[in-house]
């Protein structure tokens, strides 16, 4: 469905769109870099609009989100289009083209939330949230409205403006933010974008709600230990009870390097945790990413796979006492 587009600026012979830092000028009849955005007689619209393409209850540590109530269930729902174009995108049918959807208006998707069992809210994934932003937005308000104590996650690669994100974060209770690089030359040419934004994202969310930051470890390309420690640094200079989850890329769309090197993960990891409380791994097999106390070492949650057994319920270690990054 097309709906007007909030944060654009008319200009003579073009729109100015101002979700993301693209900052698109748009003339009669094209689109914008994301693909949904485009420009009708001076006004610019969103064609993706309550336009669903995947829905499913799944497990919270999929988003990936491990100190976000962990052991529950979230309605991951998506769209299409994206304003990154990753080489690399385990997505790439739905965030780089047009593809199938349904449509499913704010107020079916409440209607869907209430009738679930076992569900904890809504996560906005699979392709870009931030470019899905007025139903993101209308439905995350309209969400909070009508059902108590629903949650709202957002998987995203912070990839916004300041003032659509500023709007949005009241009604977010936890974002999985990609940081892909911490290199720009990386982020301009293997995605199509720019680091600056991104940190930007990180350090304002980090303030309002929860956050967990993923970063796909691509052999050759982002996996040197200099850069993995410069994520982690950075990171840590907000908060080092951050989790960070290092994730093994394999071979998708346009990339057709090997996977990642495992035991070049795992050195990785050990780099992070010099920095970091929290360090995980994904898409690594017989790993343990079980979460352990900082101070004493005692095991916080344990995870195989996504049968998890958690061992906190009041934010504390219940061995030695110290406080642990988990919203229960």
């Amino acid at each position: 469905m097309e709906k007007e587009a909030l944060f654009y600026e008319k200009e003579v012979g073009y729109v100015n769109c101002k979700l993301c830092p693209h900052n698109c000028f748009i003339i009669d009849g094209a689109f914008g870099k994301c693909n949904v955005r485009v420009n009708h007689e001076g006004k610019l619209y969103t064609t993706n609009y309550g336009e669903i393409t995947s829905m499913a209850q799944e497990p919270i540590e999929k988003k990936p989100l491990y100190h976000f109530k962990p052991g529950s269930n979230i309605l991951s729902v998506g769209s299409f289009g994206c304003n990154f174009s990753c080489e690399f995108c385990q997505n790439h049918t739905i965030s780089q083209g047009r593809a199938r959807s349904e449509y499913l208006p704010p107020e079916k998707l409440v209607e869907v939330c209430k009738g679930l069992e076992d569900n904890i809210g809504v996560a906005f994934t699979y392709n870009e949230p931030s470019i899905w932003y007025e139903y993101v937005y209308q439905s995350s308000k309209l969400l909070k409205e009508n059902i108590k104590n629903i949650n709202i996650v957002l998987v995203t690669n912070g990839y916004i403006n300041e003032e659509p994100i500023k709007k949005l974060l009241p009604y977010v209770d936890a974002m999985n933010i990609d940081l892909k690089s911490f290199n720009n030359d990386y982020y301009k040419g293997a995605c199509g974008g720019s680091i600056s934004p991104v940190l930007s994202t990180i350090r304002m969310a980090s303030k309002e709600c929860h956050v967990e930051v993923t970063t796909l470890l691509v052999n050759g390309e982002n996996d040197s230990e200099f850069e993995v420690k410069e994520i982690a640094s950075f990171i840590a200079s907000l908060d080092k009870n951050i989790p960070l989850h290092l994730s093994r890329y394999f071979p998708s769309y346009k990339m057709r390097k090997p996977a990642t090197n495992i035991d070049v993960m795992i050195e990785d990891r050990k780099i992070a945790k010099q920095y970091l409380n929290y360090v995980y791994m994904g898409n690594v097999t017989n790993n343990d990413n079980s979460t352990y106390c900082p101070k004493c070492g005692h095991k916080i949650i344990e995870r195989e796979g996504y049968h998890i057994n958690v061992n906190i319920c009041n934010g504390l270690c219940p061995k030695c006492g110290y406080k642990i990054n988990i919203v229960c």
